[in-house]
């Protein structure tokens, strides 16, 4: 029975297990074995790994969200100018109108004054 044993054990040592991805191989000796493609002239994805695009994605949406907030900025400051402006503008115009208000206000009465005096008989005679 050792003998057997033996045999046994060579044989298992003796029968080599190939080595591929998935711990076969075909029994067709004239079959390539399958390789992953090798591109010559393919886009730099292919050929970066997932990791590095990831990493460079990121690094690409934190500069255009950086950008968008510093646009973003810039239009909120030109805005504030304008309704700035408009205000000053606003409040000239205001102070323009009280101002014509305020002469025709004084023309006003005084004409009434000049004919509230003509009124009495005295004056008119």
């Amino acid at each position: 029975m050792a003998g057997e044993q033996q045999d046994v054990m060579n044989l298992d040592s003796a029968i080599p297990i190939a080595a591929s991805s998935n711990g076969r191989v075909s029994g067709k000796p004239w079959k390539a074995t399958k390789t992953a493609t090798v591109r010559s002239q393919s886009s730099v994805g292919h050929k970066t790994k997932w990791d590095e695009r990831m990493e460079k994605t990121k690094k690409d949406q934190a500069i255009k969200k950086l950008e968008t907030e510093l646009k973003e900025e810039k239009v909120a400051e030109k805005q504030r100018r304008r309704e700035v402006t408009l205000e000053r503008k606003k409040a000239a115009e205001e102070r323009r109108r009280l101002e014509e208000d305020k002469a025709k206000m004084g023309a006003r009465k005084a004409a009434r004054l000049r004919r509230k005096a003509g009124r009495t008989k005295k004056i008119n005679g």
